[in-house]
């Protein structure tokens, strides 16, 4: 095993935390910048591999990039280049979000087809189909995004076959440099999306509808630098008040949207944990046993997939058999098998997993496939009395900054090895 996870579990977490700024925003905002025609701060950064891989990727192309504490300062206006080699956006998912920016700023781009967790068929036909209906000519030949400004390239009427969160973020980011009006139909509505059309719009952007499933934006006037603050980050703060709750414990967390919440929050409650907001506030109590519960993952405000790992791993120990429907990737389940390890009683069916619960959970070596996953052996490894050692930890690092800092300012014995 190399660099790991080794947590002693059976201890409830207690105290206060703070979240830290959303994942989901960033790695679309940090690309937006490319299409000002000055510099722009961004601010609230998380401090995770997927940030630090596009301050790389932004260098590599000609931008001047500073990043510390989690703020960001880039200076776009030194770009020249619209070719990435496959080791640098090979790191992770979110890089086809370059594909309309440089597009906007050098009129074309050639990316590779972006990386990331391995969780089943994401494909980017509807970002394709968003590009084109803007007038773009795009090819992915070779494994390479080729995507050109046509002569005819502005504004049109675009119909998502799905709400994507990819296809709508980078149709926004297409069509605010088409000149005319656009309309997204069938647009996602997730919170980040609300986050990357603010950025736009602070940059001097026409953006109006998004979190709503139709967005209309009048593209083509200049987009000047600006200084921003990205959300909180939404999957963090469900991963932590999971914790909190399997582990039995009392935590408040500090610096959230429990707007965002609710879906989790409603699950939470059904179980018999006691959550309560106020503010930017939430406070999560659980103690004894939990009931089961059936769930569907969902879009946007439906319950998030990037939640489903963890809560699973939660149900394992409630009272009862709880079922588990994964609607949006298939390969959302290969994680179970290391719950197995633990002790799990879980039964893939197709999309569903049926949880029954046992007791307790038991400690082991365990790998996590994907950063859901990863969320999901820490949850099941703070609920097993004894100590765990979890591998695949780059993936956790990709999305969740400092997590074993903020466990064990939670009292969590929690070790980076």
């Amino acid at each position: 095993m190399s660099d790991y996870l080794r947590i002693r579990g059976g201890r409830p977490l207690n105290g206060h935390v703070s979240v830290s700024g959303s994942k989901n925003a960033a790695v679309a905002i940090i690309p937006a910048a490319i299409l000002a025609d000055s510099p722009c701060t961004i601010e609230n950064l998380p401090d995770i591999d997927d940030v630090y891989c596009y301050r790389d990727i932004l260098s590599f192309l000609g931008a001047d990039v500073e990043f510390a504490k989690g703020v960001m300062r880039i200076d776009p206006r030194g770009i020249n280049k619209n070719e990435l080699p496959q080791e640098l956006v090979g790191r992770m998912r979110a890089s086809y979000y370059l594909v309309p920016t440089l597009m906007g700023r050098l009129g074309s781009a050639h990316v590779p087809l972006p990386g990331g967790c391995d969780i089943g068929n994401r494909p980017i036909d509807q970002t394709i189909k968003g590009l084109t209906s803007l007038g773009a000519r795009v090819d992915t030949d070779g494994g390479i995004i080729n995507a050109v400004r046509g002569d005819n390239y502005g504004g049109n009427e675009v119909f998502l076959a799905m709400p994507s969160v990819g296809a709508t973020i980078n149709t926004m980011l297409a069509a605010v440099h088409a000149p005319g009006r656009t309309v997204i139909h069938n647009a996602a509505k997730e919170p980040h999306i609300v986050d990357t059309a603010n950025f736009l719009s602070s940059m001097g952007a026409r953006v109006k509808g998004a979190g709503t499933d139709i967005i209309r934006i009048d593209g083509g006037h200049p987009l000047h630098g600006s200084n921003y603050a990205v959300i909180p980050d939404q999957i963090e703060t469900g991963t932590l008040m999971i914790a909190a709750a399997a582990s039995r414990g009392d935590v408040t967390l500090h610096g959230t949207i429990p707007t965002h919440m609710e879906s989790l929050t409603a699950k939470l409650l059904e179980m018999g944990v006691y959550v309560t907001d106020e503010d930017d506030i939430i406070r999560v109590r659980a103690s004894g046993t939990l009931r089961p519960i059936s769930l569907k993952t969902q879009v946007y405000p439906g319950f998030p997939t990037d939640l489903q790992q963890p809560l699973t791993a939660m149900l394992t120990t409630a009272w009862g058999t709880s079922y588990v429907t994964e609607t949006i990737f298939e390969s959302r389940f290969r994680y179970v098998d290391e719950l197995r390890r633990m002790g799990a009683e879980i039964k893939v069916l197709e999309s569903t997993a049926i949880v029954s619960g046992v007791e307790k959970l038991h400690p082991a070596n365990v790998t996590a496939t994907d950063l859901r996953a990863g969320a999901a052996m820490i949850v099941a490894a703070l609920m097993a009395d004894g100590v765990s050692n979890i591998g695949g930890i780059q993936y956790i690092l990709r999305g969740y900054e400092h997590i074993d800092e903020k466990l064990r300012s939670l009292g969590g014995e929690v070790e980076y090895v």
